[in-house]
């Protein structure tokens, strides 16, 4: 009673927050500078115009009488700056934009010359030389052109170009966890389940501009500590009256199609869009053959911009899909008729209002609903007719949540401050039942209704000491009331240096995180069956983790090189594990965790406009210790052996991705990647699998502005090798064969 009264009450006090405060939606930044000439002396009254390279987006301004603008709520992307005053050269230079960014820039202008040529910038700094975090931004281009990576089920564009980024047993792992943040124009889509879903989470052909960050957040970045990535989705801006058809099939009788349509004006934007995909191979099987894999999905998606008043945007993004699975089977399996399924619903709705009080005030409302369902239904027959006679599993699980979030952030002067507050209401509905297969026509069955909520608050703010140094601290109160009620307040603290003249930015970062735990619970029939497999059930407790962080980037002729260290210590560490035999998938936590790794990436400028190079690189270690503290108690001793740290199942030591992009003669690009994993833990360890590799490459060929053909080709040698065999969804997974397809791309304008 105590507890829902604690519940409610801060609920009350989000929701009229939420009425008196507007909030910053996370996915803007603001652009400032200086104006100057040789002599860096200030120019007033110099026009800039603001233009995204990938839409009709713009924004003027005009420098003051000490040569500084600043251009709020600039959402995150790729941007041509062009600055022109009479007597001086054109000013023209390209960058990008960080969400929650301010770097304070400088502008050059030369005096102008008899021929009144522009001055082309092609250095333009475009790195955020303020931020402690590890980030990677992938925009729409990129993500046309990597093999496979517009697939609604694949994550291509996460693991080629994040380091210590993986798929394993169905599941992204980044830096050795698999609890990750989605985040759409801002905007969390809340999940507290672990490792229920195995569909995705957002379709990458909607996507315009996505933020990964792995490291290093600020307080208002939340605190899925292993990965958050930013969606902001596509517009309209870039559409004028255009309907887009994508249609593409493949071996597997594969299939990923869309039709999307888009227009803007001066003061409304949208997008919308219809999507269908189906293979013979959705989920990694368990053994070369694909037996029993089938998976179908629709989705829909639309985006509406609306600019009321200058100073005013209305921003709504919604989303529902559904996806269908075969569990794959072995060969005994499919003689044994075992035909198990999985049935996934995903559907949410964000909404934002961004004010512009003055210039550097910056005030948001963002409301927002999620519902997720995923259900596990098993058949086969009575009695079974494989050897162990495993159950016949059913695990269904909705989950509602309910929220909102809202903070004020002030760029002003030295200082780009946020504060706010994000919480949200939770209720889940789960049924599992276990059936007996060896003739006792034995049942255990369970109905589970469970509510909960999250509430925080956070402030951070980034203090630019010097224009070579700047100094980020922040804090995140949480407060977690379910099954557990729990409290944490954690630090954020970081610092960027940039180096004068030579323009490497060192960095260094320490924080601590609290992610809340699932509201699953175990009792009744369930929890008898449980015993009889001589196994229990603890209370879920929040992860709680420590992070520290050193890294150095250093910019070479357009060329940016990174390297990181991170080491990662967490209590209560989040992981999954089956009932007995039942292929039903619950909740633990291991009482310890590390993760240490070194991180490397490399990202070269378009080389004469034609080719572009990248690498990423990760050396780390993945162990656990001590106990079982929370969830499916099925070994009460040490997890390891010797008392001490062992390899967690998802350990590997060495992953590499590197690959390019070119712009060939008549019209065709071209793309390859090449991976390689040193190779997972193999059973209970210490020994790993053996390395693997893949590459992949994709063609296109446009003829004209409206009409394209594609290819894509992914493991092209169709190389084959046992991935894992760890105890998660599905069991043992073999990789993906080699999978090849053709698209045809039209626009046309309606």
């Amino acid at each position: 009673m105590e507890r829902n009264f604690v519940f409610r009450g801060c609920v009350y006090l989000l929701l009229v927050a939420a009425c008196s405060f507007p909030a910053f939606a996370s996915i803007f930044g603001t652009v400032r500078g200086i104006v100057h000439d040789s002599q860096h002396r200030p120019i007033s009254s110099a026009h800039l115009l603001l233009q995204s390279k990938n839409s009709d987006w713009k924004r003027e301004a005009f420098t003051d009488d000490e040569g500084k603008f600043q251009c709020d709520a600039v959402p995150a992307g790729e941007y041509t700056i062009r600055i022109s005053h009479d007597g001086f050269r054109d000013y023209l230079a390209d960058f990008g934009v960080a969400a929650d960014s301010a770097p304070l820039r400088h502008f050059p202008l030369e005096l102008a010359s008899v021929t009144q040529k522009i001055e082309v910038s092609e250095n333009a700094q475009s790195l955020d030389t303020t931020s402690s975090a590890s980030q990677t931004t992938v925009t729409r281009e990129i993500i046309a052109s990597t093999p496979g990576a517009t697939r609604a089920n694949g994550l291509d564009l996460i693991t080629d170009y994040t380091p210590g980024a993986y798929m394993v047993h169905d599941q992204l792992h980044v830096r050795g966890g698999h609890q990750v943040s989605w985040l759409i124009d801002g905007i969390p889509v809340p999940n507290t389940n672990i490792a229920s879903d195995v569909g995705p989470q957002f379709d990458p052909k909607d996507m315009d501009v996505l933020e990964i960050q792995r490291g290093g957040y600020s307080a208002d970045y939340g605190d899925r500590t292993y990965g958050v990535f930013n969606v902001i989705p596509r517009s309209g801006f870039e559409r004028d009256r255009e309907i887009e058809l994508l249609a593409t099939y493949g071996n597997f009788h594969q299939t990923d199609s869309q039709i999307s349509i888009g227009d803007h004006t001066e003061t409304l934007a949208y997008y919308a869009s219809v999507s269908a995909n189906r293979t013979d191979i959705g989920l990694m099987p368990p053994q070369p053959d694909a037996l029993h894999a089938d998976n179908n999905g629709v989705s829909g998606f639309t985006s509406l911009i609306f600019n009321t008043t200058p100073n005013d945007q209305l921003r709504l993004a919604a989303s529902t899909r559904a996806d269908f699975f075969q569990v794959p089977n072995t060969s005994d399996e499919q003689v044994a008729n075992i035909r198990d399924t999985q049935h996934e619903r995903d559907g949410f709705l964000n909404f934002s209002w961004v004010h512009t009080l003055n210039p550097g005030l910056l005030l948001t409302v963002s409301p927002f609903v999620h519902g997720n369902r995923a259900d596990y239904d098993g058949f086969s027959l009575i009695p079974s007719l494989l050897p162990d006679q495993p159950p016949i599993p059913t695990d269904h699980n909705h989950s509602l949540y309910e929220g909102a979030q809202v903070t004020l952030a002030i760029t002003t002067g030295r200082h780009n401050a946020r504060i706010g507050t994000y919480g949200f209401a939770q209720q889940d509905h789960s049924l599992f039942r276990v059936v007996a297969t060896d003739g006792s026509d034995s049942i255990a069955s369970e109905t589970d209704t469970s509510s909960g909520g999250l509430f925080t608050l956070f402030a951070e703010d980034q203090f630019r000491a010097t224009d070579w140094l700047t100094f980020n601290a922040g804090v995140r109160y949480t407060h977690f009331s379910a099954g557990v009620v729990e409290d944490h307040s954690n630090p954020r603290l970081g610092t960027a240096l940039r180096v004068p003249k030579l323009g490497w930015v060192a960095r260094a970062f320490y924080g601590r995180y609290y992610q809340a735990p699932p509201l699953t619970t175990v009792s009744g029939p369930l929890l008898q069956f449980a015993s009889s497999q001589g196994i229990a059930f603890l209370p879920l407790h929040g992860e709680t983790d420590e992070q520290r962080e050193f890294g150095l980037t250093v910019p070479f002729r357009g060329w940016t090189m990174d390297v990181a260290n991170f080491q990662t210590h967490a209590r209560n560490f989040f992981d999954h594990d089956v009932l007995g035999n039942s292929n039903i998938f619950f909740p633990l936590s291991i009482e310890r965790a590390r993760i240490h790794g070194w991180e490397s990436t490399v990202h070269s400028p378009r080389i004469r406009k034609l080719l572009d190079f990248y690498l990423t690189y990760s050396n780390q270690m993945i162990e656990g210790a001590g106990v079982i503290t929370g969830g499916l108690l099925s070994n009460p001793g040490q997890l390891c052996d010797n008392g001490g740290f062992c390899y967690l199942d998802h350990d590997q030591r060495n992953t590499l991705s590197t690959g390019f992009h070119a712009a060939l003669p008549w019209r065709i690009s071209a793309s390859a990647n090449v991976s390689y994993g040193s190779g997972f833990l193999n059973g209970n360890g210490p020994l790993h699998f053996p390395g693997h590799r893949e590459a992949s490459l994709s063609f296109s060929k446009s003829f004209g502005e409206r009409f394209s053909l594609g290819f894509t080709a992914q493991n092209v040698s169709d190389g084959r090798y046992l991935l894992d065999n760890s105890n998660t969804f599905g069991g043992t997974h073999w990789n993906y064969p080699r999978q090849i397809s053709g698209e045809l791309r039209y626009r046309f304008h309606f």
